[in-house]
């Protein structure tokens, strides 16, 4: 078979020729690059698509920036459907302000380019002392997002590129002073209101619940009276702390790292030198520049022929202000106090000796060494602590993971205890009872570790009474456990919680016994007005609330064509309110600078607004389809999503 394929290569060719077109004039090319796309399109911008391969990566992109900025971010959070949905939002959007750049034709030049990289704090780190960027380090931040430095350029081009879109719309939002003081004048305009409250507690003494009520609430309430799932559960802790205790140090290490560090450990060399500065910014034009360096280089001479005119000509010449009083003197220094290329020359002189002209970002320098403190040699036995304390250290680093090894297989290999493993490595087994799959307030640690407590709720360590896998806790720190006794949630039996139900009973019946009675008192009054009332209040969306949300929502919506108007409010549990709306209240006049910061926030709502109805446009003219179902808002949903 080989034998015939090597023999007639050319007519196999032309056989897979003749199978391989039909198939992409059948299935296309894009058709080609959808099976290797990652998964079925989950949106489309007009003829592209986004691919769940695509969604996942980002997603994956983006809990893992989030989880660097904020470590204790709950993982939840991050992982729920709704965080999901945000993600691909995005991705939706990038690719619609896409499509719209090319559909308006909008380019970034390479000098708007250059612009933008050269005003970039990351690319200023990049900096050397000359001005001129680390190229090595350069491709190293482009690596780091996957990207060579072509491809990171063309990034941020697009994304020059992409804002122009959104700036051309926010940057004409256009909203006049006048239209803004309608605006906020309508929504903090006051209300005189008179409140009337019905409040449950009044009742309660009117309740009497029976036994068959009682039971008839706790029947149909059993999610009120929970007992929470609880688990008693013994766990070990390794930690650098635990690895140094098993450490003992070799007296002959001890000795040879003194010597090594003696130096080092006995503290810095200190330095005392003045200074001569002719100012020459890095952007001061080139013939400025050469005639400081001119001024810098005679001072030189001058000083070099006579040496103890240093003081004097730094008085007089140095534009150093806070050292030319003092003769230049610049105090004592150690090792990076000073700009480098100061620190190079001062450390490179004798007692006594003037530098050469020494040129760093503040301009050209003559520097005079007018002192060294060079610290005292300390003893082998005064330093023995903190050398004990920094070679445990070293060493217990380089043993954690030899340990960590064995403390991972340990509690795999004799997963029906923690003891062993214990043992082994002179750990304590700590135990815990009643904890539970979600961490109480104020518990810190490895008992409040996400990772840990669902480790431990797992249903191998619930069902089979496994130890758990060890766990990384924290740096340099794990942890298992073995779940000892287990209690699911349950409803607790009414013997325990009679009291607890016949209370809440009374408040349920008293607050609907309240809401009638306030309901009953509304209808009566709009009809005939009581003959009091509280005294009037004045509610507005400003200042101090004088009455809660729900009544200052009502009120301020209600119908003021006639007045008094009469609005009633139900707040459940809290009972029910009955206001009377006498009359409406212009608002009070706002500081000017008040008013002047409000009609930008206004001008801001406008452009925001704006921008939102220009997107929805480009959705509908570039046939957006998200095909993925939106989740179900939450408590932790998209909104709670951090930026």
């Amino acid at each position: 078979m080989f034998e015939f394929v090597r023999k007639h290569t050319k007519v196999m060719m032309f056989l897979m020729f003749l199978m391989i077109i039909p198939a992409f004039v059948l299935v296309g090319v894009d058709g080609f690059k959808s099976v290797r796309a990652g998964g079925d399109a989950v949106a489309t911008v007009g003829s592209h698509s986004i691919s769940q391969g695509e969604w996942d990566a980002a997603h994956k992109a983006e809990v893992d920036r989030l989880r660097a900025q904020v470590p204790n971010l709950d993982a939840k959070l991050l992982d729920s459907e709704q965080a999901r949905f945000v993600t691909l939002e995005r991705l939706v959007r990038e690719r619609v302000l896409t499509e719209a750049v090319q559909d308006a034709g909008l380019n970034t030049s390479d000098a708007r380019l250059a612009r933008e990289l050269q005003q970039s704090p990351t690319i200023a780190s990049l900096r050397r002392p000359d001005g001129s960027i680390d190229i090595e380090r350069y491709r190293q931040l482009a690596a780091n997002q996957g990207l060579t430095t072509d491809g990171f350029e063309a990034r941020v081009r697009s994304q020059l590129s992409v804002r122009q879109v959104e700036a051309g719309l926010l940057s004409t939002a256009f909203s006049p002073a006048a239209l803004s003081d309608v605006s906020l004048n309508a929504f903090y305009e006051r209300r005189e209101v008179q409140v009337s409250r019905f409040n449950p507690a009044d009742y309660a003494g009117k309740v009497n619940p029976s036994d068959a009520e009682i039971e008839a609430y706790y029947q149909a309430n059993p999610a009120q009276f929970q007992a929470l799932e609880s688990a008693n559960v013994e766990y070990v802790v390794l930690d650098l702390d635990t690895v140094k205790k098993s450490i003992t140090l070799n007296e002959a290490d001890l000795k040879s790292y003194y010597e090594q560090n003696v130096t080092r450990l006995s503290g810095k060399e200190e330095r005392r030198a003045s200074h001569i500065l002719i100012n020459a910014p890095k952007d001061m034009p080139a013939d400025d520049r050469k005639k400081s360096r001119e001024r810098a280089e005679a001072l030189l001479a001058q000083v070099r022929k006579v040496p103890e005119t240093f003081a004097e000509a730094a008085r007089k010449n140095s534009q150093d202000t806070g050292s030319a009083p003092n003769g230049g003197d610049l105090d004592f220094f150690v090792r990076g106090a000073m700009v480098k290329p100061f620190e190079d020359a001062a450390f490179a002189l004798n007692m006594g000796d003037i530098s050469g002209v020494v040129e760093s970002d503040f301009g050209f320098h003559i520097i005079k060494l007018t002192d060294v403190k060079t610290p005292k040699q300390r003893s082998f036995e005064e330093l023995r602590p903190s050398m004990e304390a920094d070679l445990k250290t070293q060493q217990a680093q380089r043993k954690f993971a030899e340990t960590a090894e064995t403390f991972t297989n340990g509690v795999y290999e004799q997963s029906d205890s923690l003891k062993p493993v214990a043992e082994r490595l002179k750990l304590e087994v700590k135990t815990v009872d009643s904890l539970q799959r979600k961490a109480a307030p104020g518990v810190t640690g490895v008992l409040a570790n996400p990772k840990f407590l669902a480790a431990v709720f797992s249903a191998d360590s619930l069902e089979k009474k496994r130890n758990t896998e060890a766990v990384e806790v924290g740096p340099n720190q794990l942890a298992a456990a073995r779940v000892a006794a287990y209690s699911p949630a349950s409803t607790r039996p009414l013997v325990e919680v009679r009291a607890m139900v016949k209370n809440r009973l009374i408040a349920s019946q008293s607050a609907e016994m309240a809401k009638k009675d306030g309901i009953e008192k509304l209808a009566n009054w709009k009809t005939v007005a009581p003959a009091s009332m509280p005294a009037a209040v004045t509610a507005s969306r400003e200042g101090a609330q004088v009455v809660p949300g729900p009544v200052l929502d009502a009120v301020l919506h209600a119908d003021t064509t006639s007045l008094p108007v009469w609005v009633g409010v139900d707040l459940g549990a809290q009972g029910y309110v009955v206001a009377r709306v006498n009359q409406i209240l212009p608002r009070n006049a706002p500081a000017p600078a008040t008013a002047d910061q409000e009609r930008k926030q206004y001008a801001q709502w406008v452009a925001s607004a704006e921008n939102k109805a220009y997107y929805k446009l480009l959705t509908q003219r570039f046939k957006v389809a998200i095909k993925a179902p939106r989740p179900a808002a939450t408590a932790f949903g998209p909104q709670a999503m951090p930026e």
